[in-house]
């Protein structure tokens, strides 16, 4: 995928571009983006997206409303995607994965992996339960570390097999908070990001929104404890 590390920072940034103005994404505006860097959509149609929502936008005869969502431009992200693949032939994205590659030195993979590992140890989490948070964020700064020193000893880095490893991480991780939070809050957060999405039901897929909610709900499970996402994408 093309500029892996800037994935979303691109995307944030040519959104507000177009919009005019400086608008914080919301929750929901990076569950989105979560989900179409998940679904494996190039940045160049994200982009292309982005682009063909707001030249839509703007031939509307009236514009008395800002676009406030990224949302808003999600059917054409998906409409630029699939232009994208169709038109793919024979691309050779062999060497992607190395971390020489893509400018990073793995001295900085590996400050940015101790970093979060000293966040999972001092985050604050749920201790009991069948699945315990707080045991399980503990064994998880203990791997990164033991990460962090692998990367270090080695000349290149395939940051392929690091996300790989930390994806299994996040997903563990995400497990015992759902297991560990109480109902009730997760029943709110579900409540608002159901508000938060209704006026873009139409323009997604059911499958999509469901992706949607469930990175929604991870992302507000992350601020309610004060924890880092541990993918290469948030260095």
């Amino acid at each position: 995928m093309e500029n892996y590390f800037n994935y979303f920072t691109e995307i944030e940034e040519h959104f507000q571009r177009r919009r005019g103005g400086i608008l914080l994404l919301s929750t929901l505006d990076w569950a989105l983006i979560e989900t179409w860097k998940d679904a494996g959509i190039p940045l160049e149609a994200a982009l292309r997206g982005i682009d063909a929502a707001f030249d839509r936008y703007d031939q509307r005869p009236s514009k008395s409303k800002k676009v406030n969502s990224l949302a808003y431009c999600a059917q054409e992200v998906l409409a630029a995607a699939e232009d994208m693949k169709e038109a793919a032939v024979g691309a050779d994205r062999e060497g992607e994965a190395t971390g020489s590659a893509r400018g990073f030195d793995p001295a900085e993979i590996a400050a940015f992996l101790r970093k979060n590992a000293e966040r999972l140890d001092q985050a604050k989490l749920p201790s009991g339960g069948s699945i315990s948070p707080e045991k399980l964020a503990r064994e998880a700064a203990s791997t990164l570390r033991d990460l962090a020193d692998e990367v270090t000893a080695r000349k290149t880095v395939r940051l392929e097999d690091v996300e790989r490893r930390l994806t299994v991480l996040e997903e563990k991780l995400f497990a015992a908070l759902l297991a560990g939070t109480p109902d009730d809050d997760l029943v709110q957060v579900r409540a608002q990001a159901d508000r938060e999405l209704a006026p873009y039901r139409s323009k997604m897929a059911g499958p999509q929104i469901e992706q949607l909610l469930k990175q929604y709900v991870h992302k507000r499970l992350l601020e309610k404890y004060a924890l880092p996402r541990l993918s290469l994408f948030y260095m």
